[in-house]
C-alpha cells in the first residue's frame, strides 16, 4: 500500500516543481547528454574548484547563458589539472524537452572558447547518468621520443631509450589484481580503491610510444602514476617483480612519480548499448 506522503515524496524526488498563482504544477525533466572535447591545457581538470578556471565552470556559465537560466552540469568523471579529453561526456536536465540539437550546439560553442568544442546533444532516458552509467572508461598516454614542437602539450618527450617490451610485461601484471592504492592520490574521498582493468598495453606509432589502459573506473591520478612507473620499468631502474611488488604493497610511496599531465587523453566512455547507441549516432 503506497501511502499519500510516501506518492508527494516520491514524486518530488522524481521531478522538479515550481509555483504559478499559488499552484504547485510538478513538471518532469527531460535529461540530455552532451558528447564534446577539450583541450586541458589552461584548466585545473575538470570539476569545478574555489580559486580555479575548470572546464565545467566555463561549460555551465556558457550554457547558462545560452538556455536563459542556471543549469548545472554532471561529467562523466574527474580529469587532472592539464588532462586532455578527446571523448567527454556531461548530462544537463531542462523543464524544455524540444531542444534541437542543430540550434543549441553551435550557439553554444559560439559562447565556448576554441579549446572546448561540443560534438553532440542528445536526449537521453531520465533514469540514466554520465558518471554512474558509464561501464567502462579508456585513456591513452603519449610519449614522443624525438623533439617535436607541435607535440609539446599534447605528448611528454623522453629523449632516452625506453624498452617497450619490458613496459608490456610489467603492465601485463594490472589486470591480475583489483586493489590499486599503490597508485592512487593520497587522502581523496574515494570509498574504494578496487578498479577492474581490462586493457594495459604499450605500442609504438611512428616516433611516439602509447599506453592504452581500460578500465570500469579510474582512481585520481591513478593513469599518471601507473605510466610513470612503466617508465621507470622501460628504463631498467625496476623489473616485472618489483611492478608486482609495488601493486601488491598498496603504498603509494612504492610507486614511481606521476608522468606529466600533457600526456594523457581520454579517449572514451563506454555506455549500455541504449545510451552509446544514442550518443555515437
Amino acid at each position: 500500500m503506497i501511502y499519500a506522503n510516501d506518492f508527494v515524496n516520491q514524486l518530488i524526488k522524481n521531478c522538479q516543481f515550481f509555483r504559478i498563482k499559488k499552484k504547485t504544477i510538478f513538471e518532469p525533466m527531460q535529461r540530455y547528454f552532451v558528447k564534446l572535447r577539450f583541450k586541458g591545457t589552461n584548466y585545473h581538470g575538470w570539476q569545478i574548484q574555489p580559486n580555479a578556471i575548470t572546464v565545467q565552470e566555463v561549460i555551465e556559465k556558457a550554457l547558462s547563458t545560452v538556455i536563459g537560466n542556471k543549469t548545472a552540469i554532471v561529467g562523466a568523471g574527474r580529469t587532472d589539472t592539464g588532462v586532455h579529453a578527446s571523448f567527454f561526456i556531461f548530462h544537463f536536465d531542462s523543464f524544455n524537452s524540444d531542444i534541437e540539437s542543430n540550434k543549441l550546439l553551435p550557439r553554444l560553442n559560439g559562447f565556448l572558447p576554441a579549446d572546448i568544442s561540443i560534438q553532440s546533444i542528445n536526449k537521453v532516458p531520465s533514469g540514466y547518468h554520465a558518471r554512474f552509467s558509464a561501464i567502462s572508461r579508456t585513456y591513452n598516454y603519449y610519449i614522443t621520443t624525438k623533439k617535436n614542437p607541435f607535440r609539446t602539450d599534447f605528448a611528454f618527450f623522453h629523449p632516452g631509450r625506453l624498452d617497450i617490451e619490458i613496459m608490456n610485461k610489467a603492465a601485463s601484471l594490472l589486470m591480475e589484481y583489483d586493489d590499486f592504492t599503490s597508485f592512487s592520490r593520497l587522502h581523496t574521498d574515494v570509498k574504494t580503491n578496487i578498479c577492474k582493468i581490462y586493457i594495459a598495453e604499450w605500442h609504438k606509432k611512428n616516433e611516439e610510444l602509447v599506453f592504452t589502459i581500460k578500465a570500469d573506473r579510474f582512481l585520481r591520478n591513478m593513469v599518471r602514476a601507473i605510466a610513470g612507473t612503466l617508465i621507470l620499468a622501460g628504463r631498467g631502474k625496476i623489473d616485472r617483480d618489483d611492478f608486482r611488488k609495488i601493486i601488491e604493497s598498496k603504498n603509494r610511496g612504492d610507486a614511481g612519480p606521476s608522468a606529466p599531465a600533457h600526456g594523457l587523453f581520454l579517449t572514451e566512455i563506454k555506455y549500455p548499448d541504449e545510451i552509446d547507441n544514442i550518443i555515437n549516432l
